[in-house]
């Protein structure tokens, strides 16, 4: 059996939890569970209440690990209890795995220097303080570490995954049960396509989030620094 466990949070991009969840519960012989601080309920950024499986102290050693992102990782990256169950985990995991801004909360934890990674793009250019070798891509593997970029993207970091776990065929199909043939409506999907305008809105909204996470990953990266 293998046991994947994907952590859930206030604030959570619910998008960035339940994409992989689909697919990797779709994986045979796999058990999936949201895992948390504590058993409350918890409201992602978009309102949908997630209920946890288990908290850090009752969770299992994992053989998937997944961090989704979101508002909410904002409070993570200097929360000692989920960084030290990250690490604890990550320590016997076959797999490390983040989604979206997931990937700085690894990158806090310590457990992203030297290593190939991506985020969503608003982010993207943050990970080189947690010590990261940032690549744009959908999705980036670096040994056992795998990464997704923004929210859509852990749809085909958890199909990337699941083809390593159980086999290119057993990925395609769980793809073709999901329909999942992407063909978007607009080519606005990243700020290279999408209108200056809109590029702009969108920044202006995740402004004073992007202003905290500045501000830690400049004090992270200082802290390394420093003898």
């Amino acid at each position: 059996m293998i046991r994947v466990g994907i952590l859930v949070f206030p604030l959570v991009q619910q998008l960035d939890v339940t994409g992989p969840y689909e697919v990797f519960a779709s994986l045979p012989e796999t058990a999936v569970v949201l895992v948390a601080a504590t058993g409350d309920p918890v409201a992602s950024a978009t309102g949908l209440v997630l209920t946890p499986n288990v908290t850090f102290s009752e969770c299992p050693a994992l053989d998937v690990i997944c961090v989704p992102g979101g508002a909410g990782i904002n409070a993570l990256l200097r929360d000692a209890a989920t960084l030290d169950f990250v690490r604890l985990q990550a320590a016997s995991c076959r797999y490390v795995t983040a989604v979206c801004t997931g990937a700085l909360v690894l990158g806090a934890a310590g457990l992203l220097r030297g290593k190939r990674a991506t985020t969503h793009w608003a982010a993207h250019d943050l990970l080189a303080s947690f010590g990261a070798i940032p690549v744009r891509a959908r999705v980036v593997r670096d040994g056992t570490l795998f990464t997704g970029g923004g929210v859509t993207a852990g749809i085909d970091f958890a199909l990337t995954l699941a083809a390593e776990m159980a086999g290119r065929a057993a990925a395609e199909a769980i793809q073709l049960s999901l329909e999942y043939a992407p063909a978007p409506p607009f080519d606005a999907g990243s700020p290279e396509t999408a209108p200056a305008a809109v590029v702009a809105a969108v920044r202006a909204r995740g402004a004073r989030a992007r202003a905290e996470r500045e501000a830690w990953a400049a004090e992270f990266a200082g802290a390394v620094e420093r003898p």
